[in-house]
């Protein structure tokens, strides 16, 4: 399935996943890409409509997001952040392999992919930081039942890694960024996932139901958030401009995570730490 969020259900919006409803958000954001089907490749505009007509379902054209102007960090340096941070520690709680995958460097027609993450989405929960493990670390051997993120951020600020960074976890299925959407089976729709790293915000208890809003998030969950995207930003070059969410990279036009999220109390965060670091290249627009 590869994808959580919030569904639209009675003018409300909201997702039921094996029984429990889950909502999730991600960070606005654009981001430039490139095109790579030979077909839209060689200027010949003259030809006939016959010649020139592509069916878009039986050769879906492959645009794929150009490199990053950013470069990466070395290990030491990111390592060295994060202790300067006095970050909280990683705690390792690994989803079962069934809610999670490789990243692929090859799409369903063969042609090759972008696998290197791009984007980092963020997400919410609407039930416990227990219960959302609990559900990831529960074998779903059906599409339609698999879900992930690759860390979850608790109230207290405690980061846990679900999902390794180097694989895919299952945040965003029917999803895009820009025009950019890889397709890795012929029967399903295109998604962000292969190129995207999903981090959830743990929701506060007025927040794990139906309603359109709650009293938001802990000052630790906000200055946790800033520090992880800082790091990730270093570890893959990933720029400002492809921080998103979830409600900017959906194609069914129904989820619309976050829920009281405060780009403020973020910025405020973010700032802090990237100066700390001596990292405030990764804060632009490129």
């Amino acid at each position: 399935m590869e994808n959580l969020g919030l569904q639209k259900t009675n003018n409300l919006k909201r997702f039921n996943f094996s029984g429990i409803s889950l909502m999730m958000l991600f960070i606005s954001g654009c981001c430039s890409f490139t095109l790579r089907d030979p077909s839209m490749q060689t200027g010949k505009a003259s030809r006939t409509a016959d010649k020139n007509k592509v069916s878009l379902e039986n050769s879906p054209f492959l645009i794929e997001p150009s490199t990053s102007l950013l470069a990466t960090e070395p290990p030491e340096v990111i390592a060295r952040c994060d202790s300067l941070l006095n970050s909280s520690p990683i705690e390792l709680q690994l989803a079962h392999h069934t809610n999670y995958g490789k990243r692929h460097v090859r799409d369903f027609k063969g042609r090759t992919l972008v696998s290197k993450p791009q984007l980092i989405v963020l997400h919410e929960t609407v039930v416990s930081g227990p219960v959302t493990i609990q559900l990831f670390q529960t074998p779903h051997p059906r599409d339609e039942d698999q879900g992930s993120y690759h860390m979850l951020i608790e109230r207290d600020g405690s980061r846990i890694q679900l999902v390794p960074d180097s694989n895919r976890a299952y945040g965003a299925g029917n999803s895009s960024f820009g025009d950019v959407s890889q397709k890795l089976k012929a029967n399903s729709s295109g998604s962000i996932n292969n190129i995207a790293l999903h981090i959830s915000l743990v929701s506060p208890i007025d927040g794990r139901g139906d309603s359109l809003s709650h009293s938001g998030y802990t000052n630790a969950q906000y200055r946790s958030l800033a520090h992880q995207i800082l790091l990730w930003q270093a570890s893959f070059g990933i720029p400002m401009s492809r921080v998103t969410t979830h409600y900017a990279v959906d194609r069914s036009h129904t989820r619309y995570d976050p829920r009281n999220f405060r780009w403020d109390r973020f910025d405020s965060s973010y700032q802090k730490a990237s100066k700390i670091c001596g990292l405030k290249i990764y804060n632009n627009r490129f």
